[in-house]
């Protein structure tokens, strides 16, 4: 299995675990309250998603179901996708390596060889 496949393996696994957690929490939950948007906060932080990007994430989310008057759990679960998708199409902030040291962080699900790519292109 090539690097691309792992990498694509893995990332579906996580997809799968998030979209599992997250219809368990609709399956607890009857109405779009504050309870629902922390247990949401909680499983997108326990997923790595990070604490600040979480928090925004759902503060948008919290904001857009006020103003779309938004209520039934399939909206939700569109919007919440949309807000997520905004945050990683959000920013382009370029790579500058013109600093010394400089510092590159290589994210990637395990098992996918990051330290191997790495050190293949330092060469």
């Amino acid at each position: 299995m090539g690097f691309f496949e792992k990498l694509k393996s893995g990332l579906g696994k996580t997809k799968e675990s998030i979209n599992e957690k997250i219809n368990n929490v609709f399956s607890n939950f009857r109405k779009v309250d504050e309870d629902l948007l922390d247990e949401l906060e909680e499983i997108l932080i326990m997923s790595d998603v990070g604490m600040e990007t979480s928090a925004k994430i759902i503060d948008n989310l919290r904001t857009r179901i006020k103003r779309e008057k938004i209520e039934t759990e399939e909206e939700i679960k569109v919007a919440l996708r949309e807000e997520m998708k905004k945050m990683i199409e959000s920013k382009d902030i370029g790579l500058n390596i013109n600093t010394k040291p400089s510092v590159i962080l290589v994210v990637g699900v395990n098992g996918v060889r990051k330290n191997y790519i790495y050190w293949k292109n330092c060469k």
